[in-house]
């Protein structure tokens, strides 16, 4: 799933941007400061960032330069009250793609958030789990937060078993043919789901009474 981070102090305008991309659809996380947000982006490596221009700790301008020099490049949109030919080209030359002045329309932005993200790579090592996103290549679940956690090879497998077809009910007896080849223990489907709950929570995976399991979300 797509992932978006707000860095917002404003906590009313916070809430109402994270609330507004989860219903269009985008995995989204708030920061309320500079500092907050650059943990938070380096950490968990959103796609887009939608960053306030004056916060608390590291001015948003700043923030943005600072993931440039990091890495980070996902593109990054600039909400601010300062609208100024002068503003508007020192906030696309910190690093950002877009500079929306306030107040601004919502169907505006998330028409900007659209169009940014389109100009995206696309990208095939990552599966969504409601709004967390499983990274194929380094087993790693991000959570809308930002929380990473490190599966194990195994956990790994019976998680891309699942993901790969989200609505399909898989039986004790195919999961573990499929991720436990070596194996005819059926009871090793239950303990690697068991696995998956202890470290990403019960609702990762739906236990189907009297038939096995599908994916559920985080």
């Amino acid at each position: 799933m797509t992932s978006v981070l707000v860095v917002e102090d404003d906590g009313e305008l916070g809430e109402l941007l994270l609330r507004l991309l989860r219903q269009a659809g985008y995995a989204a996380a708030l920061a309320r400061d500079g500092q907050a947000g650059l943990h938070l982006a380096l950490t968990s490596r959103p796609d887009l960032l939608i960053v306030d221009r004056r916060l608390p700790a590291i001015e948003g301008l700043d923030l943005i330069g600072r993931l440039r020099r990091a890495g980070l490049q996902a593109p990054a949109i600039v909400l601010t009250a300062l609208g100024t030919v002068a503003d508007r080209v020192a906030g696309l030359d910190s690093g950002a793609e877009d500079y929306l002045v306030k107040p601004f329309e919502v169907d505006e932005l998330l028409a900007r958030v659209r169009a940014l993200l389109r100009r995206r790579p696309p990208v095939d090592n990552c599966l969504p789990i409601g709004y967390a996103e499983f990274d194929l290549i380094t087993r790693t679940v991000t959570a809308s937060d930002g929380r990473v956690t490190t599966l194990s090879g195994r956990e790994s497998d019976l998680l891309r078993l699942l993901a790969g077809s989200p609505a399909r009910v898989f039986s004790r007896g195919e999961i573990v043919s499929r991720v436990f080849p070596e194996s005819a223990t059926e009871s090793l489907a239950d303990t690697y789901v068991h696995y998956l709950r202890r470290k990403l929570g019960a609702g990762v995976v739906t236990t189907v009474r009297g038939t096995g399991y599908r994916l559920g979300t985080l």
